[in-house]
C-alpha cells in the first residue's frame, strides 16, 4: 500500500522532479524542428542531414588567417578589425553572398569578433560556412549550418549550429556584415560609407 508522502522529503522531490521532466518534454524541440518550424519550413535542409566535417591541421589555425586564405581579401589584423579595414577596399553589405565573409562581432566577449566563409546559401534565413577555431582549439569547421534569427530577416543575429552537441547553438551572435566576395561588387552596397 502506499503510504503518506510527506512535502519537502526524498521521495517528494524525485516525485515532483520525475512529474516535471514528463510535463516539459512535449515542450522540447530538435534542431530540425527549429529549422523547419521557425524558417518557412518545408524547405528541405536540415542541420542533421548536413554533415558537418572537423579537421584538425597540423598547426591551430586562427579564423584571421583561414578566412584571407580561403577568400584572398587581404585585411591582416584582429577579426575585430576587419569590418573597418574593409571600407573602400572591399564589398561590404548586410546579406551573405557566396565566398562573403561573415564578421560576428562580440564573439567570446564584447571586443572579440569572429570572422567565417560562406560556402553555401541554402534558403533566405540560412547559409553554410567554413570557419576556423571557432572552440578556440584551431580546428577547422566546414559545411557548418548558420541561421538568421533576427526579427526583420536581415542577418543582424545569428545562431551556429554546434557539431559537439549536434544542435543549434543556443546563443545569438551579432552579425557586423558580410566583407566581400570581391573588391567593389556590384551586388552588395557599402553601408557604411
Amino acid at each position: 500500500m502506499w503510504g503518506l508522502v510527506m512535502v519537502g522529503s526524498p521521495v517528494f522531490r524525485l516525485a515532483t522532479a520525475v512529474a516535471f521532466c514528463l510535463l516539459t518534454a512535449a515542450c522540447a524541440s530538435t534542431p530540425d524542428d527549429y529549422f523547419s518550424d521557425n524558417l518557412g519550413g518545408g524547405h528541405g535542409h536540415h542541420a542533421r542531414n548536413n554533415t558537418v566535417q572537423a579537421e584538425t591541421p597540423p598547426t591551430p589555425l586562427q579564423c584571421v588567417v583561414y578566412a584571407r586564405a580561403r577568400t584572398g581579401i587581404n585585411i591582416h589584423g584582429d577579426a575585430a578589425v576587419w569590418w573597418e579595414k574593409a571600407a573602400g577596399k572591399y564589398a561590404r553589405g548586410s546579406q551573405p553572398l557566396l565566398g562573403s565573409i561573415l564578421v560576428l562581432t562580440g564573439y567570446a566577449g564584447p571586443h572579440r569578433s569572429h570572422l567565417a566563409v560562406v560556402t553555401s546559401m541554402i534558403s533566405d534565413r540560412e547559409i553554410r560556412i567554413d570557419h576556423a577555431n571557432w572552440f578556440d582549439d584551431g580546428t577547422i569547421l566546414k559545411n557548418d549550418p548558420v541561421i538568421d534569427v533576427s526579427p526583420d530577416n536581415d542577418w543582424s543575429e545569428v545562431r551556429v549550429f554546434n557539431p559537439r552537441t549536434d544542435a543549434m547553438g543556443g546563443r545569438t551572435y551579432l552579425v557586423q556584415g558580410f566583407i566581400g566576395p570581391g573588391r567593389g561588387d556590384p551586388r552588395v552596397a557599402d553601408n557604411d560609407e
